[in-house]
């Protein structure tokens, strides 16, 4: 998630453990230590690309870790605040559900991550977030600016306590009525499918952005993705679906290579490629694109797509993200179409992006 949700999570989480302790203090503590494990990010102007998709949420996100700082901060922890009476128990308990929380949040998302790192280095991704989601965010921001008004003897009495467990458990509660809206777009989805008569190999669902009302459907069948979109308000409607043809993939001299071995791993194989002059193009399909209308219809640039330059100084895994984007008219389009309107949100897609071409021309189905 962005630093802020994680920040007013690790401080609500924080207040809630150590609040009737060390009263507002506690949120400050919470916050700190909430951003700890996205301090791997510190690296990136140290590493290429590929090493950051390699590592990122990776050791710094692994149970192990935050298990062995919970038991070597419990002591440290209590003694710096001996004299507010907290004890080893209580600090540890605080250092393992703050990291543990961030980590869980993170989980959430689609980007995924390495909880059993160094045992395993398969990412957790359960895909029922979008990566910032003000619903979520809110009602620990509540509980931030409550708290702070709190002093310490209503912290005590448990004022505090209170206040924030109920933010706690809105937020949470966000959480679950996400699971029941991801479940009726799958079920929407599979229902399209079977009536399409369509067989597929894998399927994902996932949050469009910053709201649990559309859900983006990713198909993979054995020359080709579809992606469609799905509103909890679409009723009976069918799905409009765009498809990706993989076409001839990453060529043979390249598939070993580092870059392409840590972009193909880090899509967890969700992904496309496509030739270029001096390389190969590489997108990842899990995310969405930036949707750009104009006379000609629907443009799909990739929100995370690379160029893979073989012959490149310097890093040779260059994002090919467009820095400067209008995001109002995207924005304004995707509220309607969380809101079941779908009129002209599919209309002539090409995918843009490629630096081998202009734009790709995207069949559909209706």
């Amino acid at each position: 998630m962005d630093l802020i949700t994680q920040a007013a999570l690790g401080a609500t989480v924080g207040a809630a453990v150590l609040g009737p302790k060390l009263g507002r203090p506690a949120i400050g503590w919470g916050a700190m230590l909430g951003l700890v494990p996205d301090l791997d990010g510190l690296l990136m102007p140290f590493i290429d690309t590929a090493w950051d998709l390699w590592i990122h949420r990776g050791f710094s996100h692994s149970m192990l870790l935050v298990i062995v700082a919970s038991v070597g901060l419990a002591k440290p922890l209590s003694k710096r605040w001996k004299r507010q009476k907290v004890t080893p128990q209580r600090a540890g308990w605080f250092v393992f559900l703050v990291l543990a929380t961030h980590v869980l949040i993170d989980c959430f998302t689609v980007y995924g991550t390495q909880v059993l790192w160094p045992f395993s280095s398969r990412p957790v991704a359960f895909n029922n977030l979008f990566i910032i989601d003000p619903l979520f965010t809110l009602p620990l921001l509540v509980a931030i600016v409550g708290g702070l008004r709190i002093d310490g003897k209503r912290w005590k009495k448990g004022v505090g306590l209170r206040m924030t467990a109920v933010c706690l458990a809105v937020s949470s509660a966000y959480v679950g009525l996400s699971y029941w809206a991801k479940h009726a777009a799958s079920t929407a989805v599979a229902e399209d499918l079977e009536r399409r008569g369509i067989d597929w190999q894998r399927r994902m669902e996932s949050p469009a952005p910053f709201s649990i009302l559309l859900w983006r459907a990713v198909i993979e069948r054995d020359e080709e993705f579809w992606v469609g979109y799905r509103s909890i308000f679409d009723g009976d409607s069918p799905v409009v679906w765009t498809i990706y043809p993989k076409q001839a993939g990453v060529p043979a001299d390249l598939a070993d290579d580092f870059e392409v071995r840590a972009v193909r791993r880090f899509s967890d194989e969700w992904w496309l490629a496509r030739k270029t002059k001096r390389g190969v193009w590489l997108v990842d399909m899990r995310f969405g694109t930036y949707r750009e209308w104009d006379k000609r219809g629907l443009a799909l640039r990739p929100i995370f797509a690379w160029e893979y330059q073989v012959d490149g100084r310097g890093d040779p895994l260059k994002r090919t993200l467009k820095e400067d984007r209008e995001m109002g008219p995207m924005l304004s389009r995707l509220w309607e179409r969380m809101l079941g309107f779908e009129e002209g949100f599919d209309t002539a897609p090409r995918l843009i992006g490629n630096p081998a071409t202009t734009s790709e021309a995207l069949p559909t189905v209706r």
